[in-house]
């Protein structure tokens, strides 16, 4: 059976002229920019806030092929701001991926979307990730990010970080050879007391600020390339509660960057890369492999010691005070603690150690 979210992008005829046609007329796209668009292929990583809106943004203006890379599920608290999910998807605990590749579908049924539920890591990156010309960040730590990036320098690959809390929201494209790679800007990841959308609230609209400047972004890329002259060479910053805002250049690479200046792709490698990670919301992942989880008789084994309920993608477990989350591919997101240790136990108890 073929895959609802799965459709062929057709070549650019009359039929497509008014869909696309008032993007059609910008100067900037035109008829051969709307052309290179519709043969694109980018890759989304993570589809929470940001990465709901660019998927949106880029799917209505016709990107011919979307891959949306999420390890995560819809939950009521993510409306507010998660663009492409209702109360339906919250209700079922749809994993974000999928979701979104499902209302991408209903709103433009000539672009390829490819859904999948996985956490990025060393392991599978480069089958995520291939074929893709273009990478935008809609994840929510920097371990991710310093990751895509050795991934992007070692391969050419631009990409574009973007990110939001509170009311602030940043951006920055990284244009490898040509401009500073996130290790350049960021050479260690943020230490001591980091605001959250957890912690500190988030405002939709800033998101959809920074999410709006990095999707045109995206168009410069791929109707322009990497020279494009429009193209900012700044990491750009805005608070859209004060009106603050910021430009610090990002035109010149750093020569002792461990990325891009030595080479040394630390995260691509997986140095030091934990099997058990804080998720926020109070939440515990647990990153298994190589263990295919069969949820109905999961379903049959854990009935007996709390409630369950599964579909074709999620299977939830809810022991008081506790709720996990199992994946088919066996990783598992318990929420309740912040304890990996008692997450660990947890999982070994109810799935197996």
């Amino acid at each position: 059976m073929s895959d609802p979210t799965q459709h062929a992008a057709p070549e650019i005829r009359a039929s497509n002229d008014d869909r696309y046609s008032r993007q059609i007329l910008f100067r900037g796209i035109g008829r051969d920019g709307q052309s290179k668009l519709q043969v694109a292929s980018v890759a989304i990583v993570g589809c929470g806030a940001t990465g709901s809106a660019l998927a949106g943004l880029l799917g209505r203006a016709g990107v011919g092929t979307l891959r949306i890379i999420d390890r995560d599920y819809v939950e009521p608290s993510n409306l507010q701001r998660q663009s492409l999910f209702d109360e339906s998807d919250a209700a079922e605990s749809l994993p974000k991926a999928i979701a979104a590749a499902r209302k991408i579908a209903a709103l433009n049924s000539q672009i390829v979307v490819e859904p999948k539920v996985e956490d990025l890591v060393p392991g599978n990156i480069e089958v995520l990730l291939e074929e893709c010309s273009l990478i935008l960040d809609g994840t929510d730590n920097f371990e991710t990010r310093y990751l895509i990036n050795d991934y992007a320098v070692a391969r050419s690959l631009p990409w574009i970080y973007s990110a939001a809390v509170g009311s602030y929201g940043v951006t920055l494209n990284i244009l490898p050879a040509r401009t500073a790679c996130l290790a350049c800007i960021f050479p260690d990841s943020p230490r001591g007391i980091v605001e959250t959308c957890e912690t500190s609230g988030i405002l939709n609209s800033a998101v959809n600020l920074v999410a709006s400047i990095a999707a045109t972004e995206a168009l410069k890329l791929l109707v322009g390339g990497i020279d494009a002259p429009t193209l900012r060479h700044t990491l750009l910053s805005f608070d859209v509660w004060t009106n603050e805002h910021a430009e610090i250049s990002a035109a010149k690479r750093r020569v002792d960057c461990r990325a891009c200046g030595q080479h040394d792709f630390i995260h691509l490698a997986g140095e030091g890369r934990p099997h058990i990670t804080l998720c926020g919301r109070n939440s515990v992942q647990i990153h298994e492999r190589q263990r295919p989880i069969d949820f109905t008789e999961m379903d049959r084994r854990l009935q007996p010691h709390g409630l369950v309920r599964h579909n074709d993608f999620v299977l939830k477990f809810w022991r008081d005070p506790y709720e996990m989350t199992l994946f088919p591919d066996g990783r598992a997101i318990i929420k309740g603690t912040t304890d990996t240790a008692v997450a660990r136990s947890l999982y070994a108890r109810f799935v197996g150690s």
